[in-house]
């Protein structure tokens, strides 16, 4: 790192303090060469590596950008949630940052013991609130518990937030996180004893105007079976293997199969001036440019994928599909 530059008069005002012996040279060498001393506290010491904090972040941040599709899909929103920070500290200290009233989400991580801690910050659920309910996401309510219906709408966001979670750990551990309970009061929501290390991974979270943290608090306790494979080499090791395991592929084919598409069956078109189509009336015949016995076009999104003729299934209209178009196919070589 450069040294800091000084000004002019800077340099007159230190030559003037060597001159009159205020200042010792040996003495500022001495302080230069001291090495520096990092204060330790030996009633909380680190319990997690630099490492592992780094593996912890990957995770997590991988967690966010899912989470993150999630929410901007659901709420039609421009969403944008990124880890902000991962540190260890205590229990208490955790439970001491925490607004009252929040919204608190306590998980259980089978196979894991113990539980861990979802909290989203109350700006952040009243503005996904006012967008389900169909405001524009804006927050203009003032920071309170949660009624039972707006419960009900958080109860999902957390919902598709701990599948989420359990996709994001896929590599370390694999645990199905379960909701316990819900609390807002941060004093209610005692996981473990004030004086155990958690770490507090923090989601830095914006819903269109609206800004707010989410906060997971992950006991030391937890973590400890699974402490050997927080390292980034495994962590990277299990993402490179990821597309070999079949339930991963599995996922996959049953999120495309819940894809909806628009199909449309066209049956001609025709071209019209628009001096004609203004003086269009109830009992105008228009003429398609398909005949008869011409198959009709099937669309998919907004490609030609069928042809297909008319017909009944039942009392219900249908069509019969009479050939595959595979024009504008995407072809992939393996």
């Amino acid at each position: 790192m450069a040294d800091d530059i000084l000004s002019q008069s800077e340099i007159d005002r230190l030559l003037a303090q060597f001159a009159s012996g205020d200042v010792d040279a040996e003495e500022i060498k001495a302080e230069k060469e001291q090495k520096k001393v990092k204060t330790y506290d030996f009633k909380r010491p680190d319990k997690f590596s630099k490492d592992q904090i780094r593996t912890l972040n990957m995770l997590h941040d991988n967690f966010a950008r899912m989470y993150n599709t999630y929410l901007s899909t659901y709420l039609r929103a421009l969403v944008d949630i990124e880890v902000a920070s991962v540190e260890q500290l205590t229990y208490q200290e955790f439970v001491q940052s925490i607004s009252n009233p929040s919204v608190i989400g306590i998980l259980a991580v089978p196979p894991l013991k113990g539980n861990i801690i979802l909290e989203f910050d109350t700006d952040i659920c009243f503005a996904i609130i006012d967008r389900v309910f169909g405001g524009q996401g804006e927050n203009t309510v003032k920071a309170r518990v949660l009624t039972e219906i707006e419960e009900a709408v958080i109860r999902r966001m957390f919902d598709k937030a701990l599948q989420h979670l359990r996709e994001a750990w896929a590599n370390v551990v694999n645990f199905n996180p379960k909701m316990e309970a819900m609390e807002s009061n941060p004093q209610f929501a005692q996981i473990v004893p004030p004086s155990d290390m958690v770490v507090i991974i923090t989601l830095q979270t914006k819903i269109g105007p609206v800004e707010g943290l989410i906060n997971i608090c992950i006991p030391y306790l937890v973590l400890e079976p699974v402490m050997s494979k927080l390292t980034t080499t495994f962590w990277v090791s299990a993402s490179a293997n990821k597309e070999e395991h079949p339930e991963h592929q599995a996922m996959i084919e049953r999120k495309l199969n819940k894809t909806y598409v628009p199909v449309i069956v066209q049956m001609g078109a025709f071209e019209i001036s628009l001096q004609e189509f203004l003086s269009l009336s109830y009992g105008d015949v228009l003429q398609m440019d398909t005949k008869v016995d011409d198959e009709f076009k099937c669309i998919v999104g907004n490609t030609t994928k069928f042809y297909c003729r008319p017909g009944t299934s039942g009392k219900k209209k249908a069509v019969q599909i009479t050939k595959i178009l595979s024009e504008g196919d995407d072809v992939t070589n393996g």
